[in-house]
């Protein structure tokens, strides 16, 4: 049995590049970089207006502005704007040239003569100059970037309608054992519907890799072996749930071995999920999770997760909070490291969720975190500050 932090780096160290594939600015949210998005214009490309307003020198705020022309957005000026002159400009419009403000409507008053006057007591240049944001030649996305939503924006705008991306891995998932039934299927007696292969399935989904479901190995280790080659053939990565604990039926190492895989671990020292296994193929990494839901939820998202995200080269790191506990928690044992779902109030407070053990499936459902608890440490008192990582 080995320490958790072992655990994860045998895993990480194990990971392989999985290549790249050009693909379109849209629906990239998800997809990680391969390669830097330079700007191929300065943004704003010209100094434009913040405001609908009129556009002046500001020296001349104290008298009347002759009004010249109005300059819609989409649209350059075309005339110049002197001395006791202004134009009407509406937001985002190119400002002519030599022009250094616009007062905005609301401070402006039109007068009968035509002209307009600043009635304001001061007014902010209200321009955006040319450059401000991006300038040509600029990186605006770097390499190993997880794309967001917002970025889309920033490919638009500098022209960036293709990119390359590090290609999603495939993921098998295989499920093992005699007392499961499909979903929708009724269970008879002694069985239960598989919810392991489809928590795993939107696991993998959420965090942009390609997940393939093989169906259910029964207990034969020949069957289970001809699962797994098939599983191999396919994926980067095989997920095999239950079958690596201590039962007569639970001969996936076993397997694993005979299809070729090198066993890094069979065991860590952590809870859930001590009977965690996992080996090298030459063509995938292999994980032997347990069978237990939360089990099987935690140490994907202990281990099976950052290395989807490192396979991709993504710079990723879980999201986490620094927030004090609520109540004083103890646990029974602290022989292994302990990773405790917990939830978060709304005064910012951690309290552990009620958790009947790792095949208590419904206990995630509260759950808006984990945090970890070392070995040899039985308690967490109240008001101490603890690290929840967001599930």
């Amino acid at each position: 049995m080995i320490e958790f932090s072992e655990a994860y780096e045998t895993v990480m160290n194990s990971a392989f590049d999985t290549g790249t594939e050009v693909i379109s600015f849209t629906g990239s949210t998800g997809r990680v970089l391969a390669g830097d998005i330079i700007s191929d214009m300065d943004l704003p490309p010209f100094n434009k207006s913040t405001v609908d307003g009129f556009v002046c020198h500001r020296d001349g705020l104290g008298s009347d502005f002759e009004i010249m022309e109005t300059i819609a957005a989409g649209r350059m000026p075309s005339l110049p704007v002197n001395k006791g002159q202004c134009s009407r400009i509406m937001t985002g419009a190119a400002v002519p040239e030599g022009c250094n403000m616009v007062f905005m409507v609301e401070d402006s008053e039109v007068l009968h003569s035509g002209k307009v006057r600043f009635t304001g007591s001061f007014s902010k240049d209200n321009i955006s100059v040319k450059g401000e944001d991006v300038r040509t030649g600029d990186t605006v996305l770097k390499q190993g970037r997880l794309i967001k939503p917002q970025d889309i924006s920033v490919m638009a705008s500098v022209g960036c309608t293709s990119l390359t991306v590090s290609r999603m891995p495939r993921v098998s998932v295989v499920s093992t054992g005699d007392e499961l039934v499909e979903p929708f299927e009724v269970p008879g007696q002694s069985q239960i519907r598989n919810s392991n292969a489809y928590q795993l399935l939107e696991q993998i989904t959420h965090t942009g890799a390609v997940g393939t479901y093989l169906g259910i190995a029964r207990d034969d280790e020949d069957a289970t072996y001809d699962l797994v080659k098939t599983a191999i053939s396919k994926s980067d990565i095989v997920l095999i749930t239950g079958g690596v604990s201590m039962g007569d039926f639970d001969f996936v190492p076993e397997v694993l071995e005979r299809a070729g895989v090198r066993i890094k671990f069979s065991k860590i020292k952590i809870q859930p999920g001590k009977p965690t296994t996992f080996g090298v193929h030459p063509d995938a990494l292999v994980f032997g999770l347990p069978g237990n839901p939360v089990s099987a939820f935690l140490q994907f998202e202990m281990l099976v997760k950052p290395l989807i995200y490192r396979m991709m080269n993504c710079s990723w790191k879980p999201l986490t909070l620094l927030l004090p506990m609520k109540d004083t928690y103890v646990r029974r044992s602290a022989d292994r490291q302990a990773l405790v779902p917990v939830m978060i109030s709304d005064d910012g407070m951690v309290t552990p969720v009620e958790y009947h053990g790792s095949a208590h499936i419904s206990a995630l459902i509260p759950a808006d975190g984990i945090i970890s608890i070392p070995s040899g440490q039985l308690r967490v008192e109240k008001g101490e500050i603890v690290s929840v990582r967001q599930i």
